[in-house]
């Protein structure tokens, strides 16, 4: 742990911790060289010498340095002191969104749309840029108190033309989409699909799918059909239920197939409240009922395994309203 004015680089006064995550410290500094206050993330010491943490470290650096998006947390720099690895961020005020969530218990339609437009051109700018999120959730969302949405936290992102990686990292599994619980494969429609859960969790105040065991809820997502979400929460328009069920189809070539159609989408909701403009996918399936064999569910097992000991080892600690700046940086150090 970094003490109040301790430097980095020369350049950056640690002025206290104001976050903390699985992997990383995030401390208020001051960059004494251009007078602003910014967010240093460090990387825990005890994972300064694991290869693929610094690996996911890295990562995380190289992501978002390229992406410049007033709805994406900006990086100004990284560095190495001695053992000490860390990413200079922008320093956004806000909670998280998953907390917002909480807060308001469900979100009105007007603010759902808001919102999820604001992340959409988000992801969407980093789909241009061919960087995949992989882990879009609403821990890792930032709301201003403004209205103002920031994504943050691109750990286990991934180039677009990437097949393979050294680790295993996928995102958190009741935000996961059934490709990656299935092999874990991961497209643009695969933040699609973890948008969708994070609308519906908006609207409905819950996540589609939800167990204590990991494998069970990567398997809902594989097998079982979501609630629609107006059968929760009758107060959105069917317009915004089209959209989300669309998000959230289990084929990524039914979902929408880039951001922007889906922004153009949520920009409808309110003129057409029936959602007649929402394509709708025409799919019968007349295929024999197929199980998921034990391979299947093996390979599922092996993939969650590691990261549901993570999310189980950080569980999210109920966060005061009054704290701000602690529940900003637990969003961009989550996972």
């Amino acid at each position: 742990m970094l003490e109040s004015g301790a430097k980095l680089g020369d350049r950056y006064e640690i002025i206290k911790k104001i976050g903390a995550g699985g992997m990383a410290d995030v401390y208020m500094a001051k960059d004494n060289k251009l007078s602003r206050f910014v967010a240093v993330k460090v990387l825990k010491e005890e994972f300064s010498s694991d290869e693929n943490f610094l690996k996911k470290f890295d990562i995380e650096a190289q992501a978002v340095a390229g992406l410049m998006h007033p709805n994406i947390i900006n990086v100004y720099d990284v560095g190495i002191e001695g053992d000490v690895h860390y990413i200079v961020m922008e320093l956004a005020d806000g909670i998280t969104l998953k907390e917002y969530i909480r807060n308001e218990k469900k979100l009105t339609a007007e603010d759902t749309v808001n919102f999820s437009i604001q992340i959409a051109e988000a992801i969407g700018c980093a789909h241009e840029h061919n960087i995949i999120h992989r882990d879009i959730k609403p821990q890792n969302i930032l709301v201003s108190s403004h209205g103002t949405i920031k994504v943050t936290d691109f750990g286990i992102a991934k180039a677009a033309n990437s097949n393979t990686m050294t680790f295993t990292a996928i995102g958190s599994v009741h935000y996961l989409s059934p490709e990656q619980a299935r092999g874990g494969f991961s497209d643009s429609r695969s933040d699609i699909y973890a948008l969708g859960i994070t609308m519906y969790e908006m609207v409905t105040g819950r996540v589609p799918f939800d167990h204590e065991n990991g494998v069970t809820v990567a398997l809902m997502h594989l097998q079982n059909d979501v609630i629609p979400p107006r059968e929760i929460n009758n107060e959105i328009p069917k317009s915004l239920e089209k959209i989300i069920l669309k998000c959230l189809a289990k084929k990524p070539e039914e979902r929408y197939q880039r951001a922007g159609d889906l922004v153009e989408d949520l920009k409808k909701v309110f003129d057409d409240p029936e959602g007649n403009f929402v394509v709708m996918p025409v799919f019968v399936d007349d295929s024999p009922t197929q199980l998921i064999g034990e391979k299947e569910i093996n390979q599922i097992k092996s993939q969650i395994a590691d990261r549901s000991i993570k999310e189980d080892a950080k569980k999210e600690k109920p966060l005061k309203k009054t704290q701000k700046p602690e529940k900003q940086e637990e969003g961009m150090v989550d996972g």
